[in-house]
């Protein structure tokens, strides 16, 4: 079974001081960042936010992720073992900055790439298609389930 990547559309609600140090495997240099998405568009109510991780100086300073920004995040989730506990890591590995004013348009829920944004990891697609495997759109019934709206909620 593979975990294909998740793409999230939001803005930034908070960005973590920056990570370094020296890996003990081959003593070489790293640097990592946090920050925080809030899904947007999707139940005002109830946001949907993530916490992710950019890694590598080379990564950060292509993605130049600020707070307040609307970005559009491919990320990827993996756990590690610690001491038989299992640990998410979840991880951008691409980033394009958004006009805010796109999230929730008529072109299929996609944000477009703000002109002359930096763009990470691609090419932009201006209508991209859903391909197999791909996750759904947030409220999509998957597998006979329902939807995120409040009428399915037991209380």
């Amino acid at each position: 079974m593979a975990l294909s990547g998740i793409e999230v559309i939001g803005k930034i609600i908070k960005v973590y001081d920056p990570k370094s140090g020296i890996s003990k495997r081959n003593g070489s240099e790293w640097k990592s960042q946090e920050f925080v998405i809030e899904e947007q568009g999707g139940n005002s109510s109830f946001p949907r936010m993530c916490d992710f991780t950019v890694f590598g100086a080379d990564r950060l300073d292509q993605f130049k992720i600020n707070l307040g920004e609307t970005v559009h995040v491919w990320l990827d989730i993996n756990a590690h073992a610690w001491e038989d506990r299992y640990f998410n890591d979840v991880r951008a590995y691409r980033v394009e900055h958004v006009d805010p004013n796109s999230v929730g348009m008529p072109n299929g829920g996609y944000a477009q790439p703000m002109p002359g944004a930096p763009m990470a990891g691609g090419a932009p697609v201006a209508n991209p298609a859903p391909t197999a495997g791909s996750a759904p759109a947030p409220g999509t019934p998957v597998d006979g389930m329902a939807s995120d709206n409040n009428e399915d909620l037991p209380f």
